[in-house]
């Protein structure tokens, strides 16, 4: 994107933030008033933003099944159709197991992803809380080798009632076992579980297995790609034809609009961009799973930098061994200069700490020809306290100090106590061992 572009869009989000925001205010100082209706606070609503209620416009849009006063969509997709390079069905082949080490709990090791519900949520704020409310529920899930999305759409905020009951028999009818999303232990799921105690109802999505794939996502391709937002990972990593088609800022400003103006149009492109949510959603879940199935000794093929994203995800579980294959496999990819040189460093340490000194002192030397401050210390302390070589240990002491002067106060101050105390042992050696 060109700079002009970039700084348009930026111009277009600030001014969009600051119209949606005005109107949240607004709305959550309403919904604060206890003696008023939901019907009568819309209307203040109205009136505090101008406008009055106009004939909705006519535009094409999906033709939807009326349940009661808001809307139900549904979408589904059969097994053999892709998203991106994802084959749908190829979600159904995700193992249990694989699902339990990515969300930490050890309840989805019996299941899978066919009795699991995926969950996006488009609401009137970012802020949470009881002023905000869930205008738009997107549900995926598979029955009979179809993914069905599903959309649950307030058209009236006074009709949230009835859309919370008919959400709460959706559920107990589905009978789901687990729960993903992304984001959603923070956002989606509190936040749904409060319109449903608002509602005296209680909450059967709680208590499922929760995989929050967002937490996995960030250790898998922080380090890639500039960005983990979703629609940008669904670009990149599932190769799906999309961009962010609406900034996040400007949903609840469209959905304030379209109740003033009953214009639907304004709308559309929220169901499309909740849909897509939906199904990229599912796209990385899967590829995520699919680097985990792989053994690091059997993946030429894959990625250096995604074999690194895998050692993370194992690194953080604490399977030190288990991502140390991974990361020592990934060297044999194409890495950047700085992910080469944290994992050699991993490696090193992890030599040290198992007595591999031999190992550990050839990945430092390899290192410390690139100036890298660490491996001179590890260097010069390996030789001051194991090999007992001062002048060795001195002479790279020398050099991380010189590096040092001017870029890390932690190391020069460490350098220059070290080279002292140096200085003092070969002094008191000299014409002994080590000079």
């Amino acid at each position: 994107m060109k700079i002009e572009d970039k700084l348009k869009q930026v111009r277009r989000e600030r001014e969009v933030r600051s119209r949606s925001q005005k109107i949240q205010e607004n709305w959550q100082k309403i919904d604060q008033k206890e003696d008023l209706s939901v019907k009568e606070k819309l209307q203040r609503l109205i009136s505090l933003t101008g406008g009055k209620k106009e004939k909705a416009m006519e535009s094409p849009r999906p033709e939807p099944q009326h349940r009661k006063p808001y809307l139900f969509l549904e979408n589904p997709y059969l097994p053999d159709a892709r998203y991106g390079k994802i084959p749908i069905s190829l979600g159904l082949e995700v193992r249990g197991d694989v699902l339990a080490f990515l969300s930490r709990d050890p309840a989805f090791a019996g299941l899978d992803l066919s009795s699991a519900l995926f969950i996006d949520l488009e609401t009137t704020g970012l802020a949470g809380g009881t002023g905000t409310v869930p205008f738009l529920v997107g549900l995926g899930y598979y029955r009979d080798g179809r993914f069905n999305v599903v959309q649950f759409f307030l058209g009236d905020l006074a009709e949230e009632g009835p859309m919370i009951e008919e959400l709460d028999s959706f559920f107990s009818e589905m009978g789901f076992k687990s729960v993903v999303s992304y984001n959603g232990k923070s956002f989606d799921l509190p936040l749904l579980e409060t319109r449903f105690t608002l509602c005296r109802k209680p909450f059967p999505l709680a208590e499922l297995p929760h995989l929050d794939f967002l937490f996995s996502a960030r250790s898998l391709w922080k380090h890639k790609y500039e960005s983990c937002r979703l629609h940008n990972l669904a670009r990149e990593v599932v190769e799906a034809d999309r961009s962010e088609d609406i900034p996040s800022a400007e949903v609840p400003l469209r959905y304030f609009e379209y109740l003033r103006s009953g214009d639907f149009s304004l709308i559309e492109p929220v169901l499309h961009h909740n849909q897509e949510d939906i199904l990229s959603l599912l796209g990385v879940v899967v590829i995520g799973a699919l680097l985990l199935s792989v053994e690091p000794e059997e993946a030429a093929e894959t990625d250096g930098m995604d074999l690194f994203g895998v050692g993370k995800l194992f690194e953080n579980a604490g399977h030190t061994e288990r991502s140390l294959r991974y990361f020592e496999r990934a060297l044999d990819g194409q890495l950047s200069r700085e992910i080469s040189i944290l994992i050699k460093k991993k490696m090193a340490l992890n030599f040290k700490k198992n007595g591999d000194w031999e190992r550990a002192v050839g990945l430092w030397e390899e290192l410390a020809a690139q100036d890298q401050l660490f491996s001179l210390r590890e260097l010069a302390m390996y030789f001051e306290h194991k090999e007992k070589k001062y002048e060795a240990a001195k002479k790279l002491t020398e050099q991380g100090l010189s590096l040092s002067h001017f870029s890390s106060p932690f190391y020069k101050k460490d350098f220059a106590k070290r080279l002292e105390r140096l200085n003092e042992k070969i002094r008191k050696n000299s014409g002994g061992p080590g000079s």
